[in-house]
């Protein structure tokens, strides 16, 4: 087990990096802190796509010499999966905080708690 540990490195660290991500997202109440779990998630699996898709001596799809043969290459997919999902993420951030912001300055806290308990208040 030890040397399919040391082979595998690159996914053991994307599944301790989702795991602190997830960690944050479930147990931080501030609204800033619960993005940037969720940013370190995303993140996790970027990296884990990434290390499945690399094959250990071949090269980036990109046809050189004229070589045609499929086992010069790595995968193309994982890599445009990756890509794909950092422009969606970084959408879905932008978001995220344009409504953080709208949050904090209706109730001027970032404490979901709180929001959540001046909301029962208003009646919603």
């Amino acid at each position: 087990m030890g040397g399919n540990l040391a082979q595998n490195y690159g996914e053991v660290v994307a599944m301790i990096l989702f795991g602190i991500g997830f960690t944050n997202l479930l147990l931080q109440k501030n609204m800033i802190k619960k993005i940037i779990g969720l940013n370190i998630m995303d993140t996790a699996v970027y990296l884990f796509l990434a290390e499945k898709g690399y094959i250990t001596g071949r090269i980036a799809p990109i046809i050189k010499n004229g070589d045609l043969s499929p086992d010069s290459y790595i995968n193309p997919v994982p890599s445009g999966l990756v890509l794909t999902g950092i422009v969606v993420s970084v959408s879905v951030t932008a978001l995220m905080l344009s409504l953080t912001i709208r949050l904090y300055r209706r109730y001027h806290t970032l404490d979901l708690d709180e929001i959540s308990t001046r909301l029962k208040k208003e009646g919603r």
